[in-house]
């Protein structure tokens, strides 16, 4: 099943930018998935089982990295782009 997921990040930190730019450094390395940015949230397209477990993953890992941050998705099972 094809999945569409609109995701904003906002890291409670002065230097917001970085946190930002890395998370989506690292969903562009996975071939499987389509990634559009944009100045107010990032796109993800893809299969919804690897969606979800990049996503999953990636996200624990901002987690882990930064003090705190809000993530805010919307999900879609339908491709959208």
């Amino acid at each position: 099943m094809k999945a569409s997921l609109e995701i904003s990040m906002y890291p409670l930190n002065k230097e917001y930018g970085t946190p930002i730019l890395d998370f989506i450094k690292r969903l562009n390395e996975y071939p499987d998935l389509l990634i559009k940015t944009n100045s107010m949230s990032t796109q993800v397209f893809g299969d919804y089982d690897k969606l979800m477990s990049i996503m999953t993953k990636e996200m624990k890992t901002t987690f882990e990295q930064d003090n705190t941050t809000i993530m805010v998705m919307k999900l879609i099972n339908a491709d959208l782009r």
